[in-house]
C-alpha cells in the first residue's frame, strides 16, 4: 500500500502543478493518459476525458470508478501559490488537491490493484473526466455511450470517505410574469410585481408531498427578482429566478410539471433538466460492504457527476467537501492513504446480485 500511496502523491503533485480549469484540462488529460500508458494499460480518450478498462466477461456486471480532474478558478485569497504543490504539516496544499485530485489518484491506484484480480466478479472501468465543475456537455456524459452498460458507478468526491448514498438534484427556473404599463399616479396598468408575489408566496409555502428520509424535502428558493425601470411607471414585466433542490422521490421533469400546474401568472422555463437527484438503496451490496467496514452514510446537498449519469451510483472519496472551492485548499496525506485502501476494500470481490 505504501507503494501506491507514493505513486498517488507524486501524481497528485503533478496534477496540481498543471492548471486545469473547466474546458482547459487538456494538459492534465495528457498526464493521466500517459501515466496509465506507462503502467502497461491501454487508455482511451475523448476530448479531455480519459478512461481505461479491465474487462473479464460480457456476462459480468460493470463497475465504473469516476472522478474529475478539472478545477474552479483560484480566488485571490490564496496565501500559497495554487499551482505549486506545497507539503506542510501532514497536508498537501494546491488547487484541486481536495476537489477532486485526491479522488482521481486514489481511484487510479485502486484500479491498478483490482485489475490484477483474474477472477474479479465484475468488469472494471476507471475514468478521469472533464467539466464537472460546470456540468459541461464535454464531461462524463459525453463518454458514457463509449463505456457500455454500467451497473454501478463510484463517483470520487470529497466525502471524508463516508458514503453519500443520495444526492439532491438541481433545477434553476427562469420565471416571467407579464403585466401592462401605466402611470403609477393613476389607477392604470396591470402590475406584474403584484402578480408575481402570488406565485412567489406559493414557492415560499408549498410543501412537496413526497419527502425523503435521507434528503428531506424538496427545497425551492426564490433567489433573484427584477422589474421596472422608472419610479412612476407601472412595469409590464417582472422576472425572477427559483433555485430548486429535488430529492430522489421526484425527477426534475416531475417537479417541473407540479410547479407549472400551480402557477397562476408565471411562465416558467427551466435552464436545464439534467441535474437529477440520485439514490442507492441501503440493501445494495456496495452499501452493505461499506457498513461492514464501519463507514457511515448520509444524503449530500451538493451535486456531482452523479446528477447526469442517471444510473446506480454512490459518491465517496478522500477529503472534505467544506474545503472545496476555498483558498488554500488542501488534502491531508493520511486521507490519500485511506482513500486508496477503502476503495480497494469496498470493491474487493464485491458481488453485485
Amino acid at each position: 500500500m505504501e507503494f501506491y500511496y507514493q505513486q498517488a502523491l507524486n501524481t497528485l503533485k503533478k496534477l496540481i502543478a498543471i492548471p486545469s480549469l473547466s474546458k482547459e484540462e487538456d494538459k492534465t488529460a495528457d498526464l493521466i493518459f500517459n501515466y496509465l500508458q506507462s503502467n502497461g494499460f491501454s487508455p482511451e480518450r475523448n476530448g479531455n476525458n480519459v478512461w481505461v478498462q479491465s474487462l473479464i466477461s460480457d456476462k459480468l456486471p460493470t463497475v465504473l470508478l469516476n472522478s474529475h480532474h478539472d478545477t474552479v478558478k483560484p480566488s485571490s485569497s490564496w496565501t500559497f501559490d495554487p499551482f505549486i504543490p506545497t507539503e506542510k504539516d501532514g497536508k498537501l496544499y494546491g488547487l484541486g488537491s481536495n476537489d477532486a485530485g485526491a479522488s482521481v489518484v486514489s481511484q487510479m491506484m485502486a484500479f491498478f490493484e483490482l485489475s490484477k484480480q483474474p477472477n474479479r466478479p465484475y468488469n472494471l472501468i476507471y475514468s478521469a473526466t472533464a467539466e464537472e465543475e460546470i456540468t459541461g456537455l464535454g464531461g462524463v456524459i459525453s463518454i458514457l455511450p463509449y463505456l457500455g452498460k454500467i451497473d454501478l458507478a463510484i463517483v470520487g468526491e470529497p466525502t471524508q470517505m463516508q458514503m453519500a448514498i443520495a444526492e439532491k438534484g438541481l433545477m434553476v427556473l427562469d420565471c416571467k410574469v407579464m403585466g401592462k404599463t401605466g402611470h403609477a399616479a393613476r389607477d392604470e396598468g396591470l402590475n406584474p410585481i403584484y402578480l408575481a408575489m402570488e406565485d412567489i408566496e406559493w414557492f415560499q409555502t408549498f410543501q412537496f408531498p413526497k419527502k425523503s428520509e435521507i434528503l428531506g424535502k424538496v427545497k425551492t428558493s426564490v433567489t433573484m427578482i427584477n422589474a421596472g425601470y422608472q419610479h412612476n411607471v407601472v412595469p409590464d414585466i417582472c422576472s425572477y429566478v427559483v433555485d430548486v433542490r429535488t430529492n430522489e422521490q421526484y425527477t426534475n421533469e416531475q417537479s417541473l410539471e407540479l410547479i407549472i400546474s400551480h402557477m397562476k401568472h408565471s411562465e416558467v422555463t427551466p435552464r436545464s433538466l439534467r441535474h437529477n437527484s440520485s439514490f442507492i438503496p441501503l440493501n445494495h451490496p456496495l452499501v452493505k460492504r461499506g457498513l461492514g467496514l464501519g463507514l457511515t452514510y448520509y444524503g449530500s446537498p451538493t451535486t456531482s457527476d452523479q446528477a447526469v449519469m442517471r444510473l446506480t451510483s454512490m459518491k465517496i472519496g478522500p477529503g472534505d467537501s467544506a474545503r472545496s472551492h476555498t483558498a488554500n485548499e488542501y488534502i491531508e496525506l493520511d486521507e490519500i492513504k485511506k482513500g486508496i485502501s477503502t476503495y480497494i476494500e469496498l470493491l474487493n470481490d464485491l458481488v453485485l446480485s
